[in-house]
């Protein structure tokens, strides 16, 4: 089975336990092959937790589910140095060991990144950014899969450290997530119940005994097909004017004042470097999702609000007048010349 099979197979795999969320679960998947973390962001209820528990659950990789909390600190997710008695050395000589936190696993939930201090978001960011912790001067690489799904809610405030805006640029995106159309929620319905009942027909004597989920766990998606998929990835062919077209957006988002003086008031800060080389990591993967050697706009246009609608800063008026950084973003579109 190749790379594109088996991605499809674990795209589809989540869908059954994800409905009304399809966008969701590509948008989770551009990140595992982009090798990205993503910074999602929606109401409590909307399967964000399920979401990414089910992209552990079909794929032959370790989960971690870190709870953000105003007393959490940067050592309850790095890890820390422990105090070991060694009983065998001469004179039970005491040494310090290294003692993994929840970061080190394959995927890894943040969930509600904005309930914890500004340090303890910084030693995450530095696991995503660097793929790396240092602990008492040492440093510890994170495995070779790694990912973070980092969640806020929008609502509920009071007492939240927002995440700067310099940090949540090293968010590959920043996807938002609504409520599921009435059919698709009648389906989920459905999903819950099925599951209600097929765990209390389960026979189960010994709960430490049974095995988790072994049927699903022998189906698992092997990590060497991520990272066969990544390869091909890497030679999805992008032109000289695609490229083009993709720094023409973020100049512009930049020097809004070329499109018009009503943009220049909305846009106060444009998108950095790491957007352009954003849309280039999700363009090609989402050119490579859909069975193209080659990127194309509407693979841009596919991908280009999640990219940058956290890399905008806008002014206090756009803010006070209702407008979205999706609609400033849909505005630089109707406005950058196509290749």
């Amino acid at each position: 089975m190749s790379a594109r099979e088996q991605i499809a197979q674990l795209e589809s795999a989540m869908g059954q336990s994800i409905i009304g969320q399809r966008d969701v679960i590509r948008r989770l998947i551009i990140g595992l092959l982009a090798n990205g973390n993503l910074l999602v962001e929606g109401l409590p209820g909307l399967a964000k937790t399920r979401a990414i528990k089910s992209l552990a659950k079909n794929l032959e990789a370790d989960f971690s589910r870190i709870q953000f909390t105003p007393d959490l600190l940067p050592a309850d997710v790095t890890g820390t140095d422990m105090l070991y008695r060694n009983d065998t050395s001469p004179g039970g000589i005491s040494e310090f060991r290294f003692h993994p936190g929840p970061i080190f696993a394959n995927i890894v939930l943040a969930d509600e990144i904005n309930r914890a201090p500004a340090k303890v978001q910084s030693a995450l960011l530095e696991a995503m950014e660097e793929r790396q912790v240092t602990v008492a001067g040492k440093t510890h690489k994170m495995p070779p899969l790694f990912m973070v799904m980092a969640t806020q809610n929008p609502i509920e405030q009071e007492g939240t450290y927002p995440l700067p805006e310099a940090q949540m640029d090293r968010f590959l995106m920043h996807v938002l997530i609504t409520y599921p159309p009435v059919e698709d929620e009648v389906s989920v319905i459905e999903l819950v119940r099925g599951e209600e009942i097929a765990a209390a027909e389960a026979p189960v004597t010994d709960p430490a005994a049974v095995p988790t989920e072994p049927a699903e766990q022998s189906a698992a998606i092997p990590q060497q097909a991520i990272f066969d998929a990544r390869r091909e990835i890497a030679t999805i062919h992008t032109s000289d004017a695609m490229a083009r077209y993709i720094a023409d957006l973020i100049e512009v988002s930049r020097h809004p004042q070329k499109i018009s003086d009503e943009l220049a008031r909305w846009i106060e800060i444009g998108a950095s470097p790491r957007g352009s080389i954003a849309l280039d990591k999700a363009g090609r993967t989402n050119a490579w999702l859909e069975g193209r050697d080659y990127v194309d706009p509407q693979d841009i246009h596919a991908v280009v609000h999640d990219c940058l609608r956290h890399r905008l800063g806008l002014s206090f008026k756009a803010q006070g007048e209702g407008i979205t950084a999706d609609r400033v973003i849909d505005t630089l579109i109707q406005n950058v010349a196509l290749p």
